[in-house]
């Protein structure tokens, strides 16, 4: 399966003209092979973005990606990543989210599709990645 990230449902929305030809070739080629998945972390995130957030529901069934929960194990790797992110003087707010996301993919053996793949392959470095 591969999880996909919200930076990359955010220039699907956005159609931003930079990453749009990039993002959609990804999910059409990952939908292909793989089934496609995100979790709830990522779905309250595309609920911030003001064009998307009555519609998202549609969107994710027009793209045929499932919603996944994340686990215990999960979760607790999330925290284990992000105080080792603390440790190490990370002191960027807003980005716990991002852990819960890798944490998720790495916990359940997912491919991350995203377009912002820095902190993914510092602190999940098992996880395989598709970005640019």
């Amino acid at each position: 399966m591969i999880l996909v990230d919200t930076n990359v449902f955010v220039v699907v929305i956005h159609k931003d003209p930079l990453w749009l030809h990039w993002s959609l070739r990804e999910l059409s080629t990952a939908k292909q092979t793989n089934r496609l998945v995100t979790n709830f972390v990522v779905y309250a995130e595309l609920h911030t973005h003001n064009t998307a957030g009555p519609h998202i529901d549609a969107f994710l069934r027009a793209l045929v990606v499932g919603l996944q929960d994340l686990t215990r194990p999960a979760a607790q790797l999330a925290a284990t990543a992000f105080r080792s992110y603390r440790q190490r003087g990370g002191n960027k707010t807003g980005v716990l989210p991002d852990f819960f996301i890798g944490a998720h993919a790495q916990a359940e053996g997912f491919t991350l599709l995203t377009r912002d793949a820095g902190r993914y392959k510092t602190y999940f470095p098992q996880i395989k990645l598709i970005c640019p």
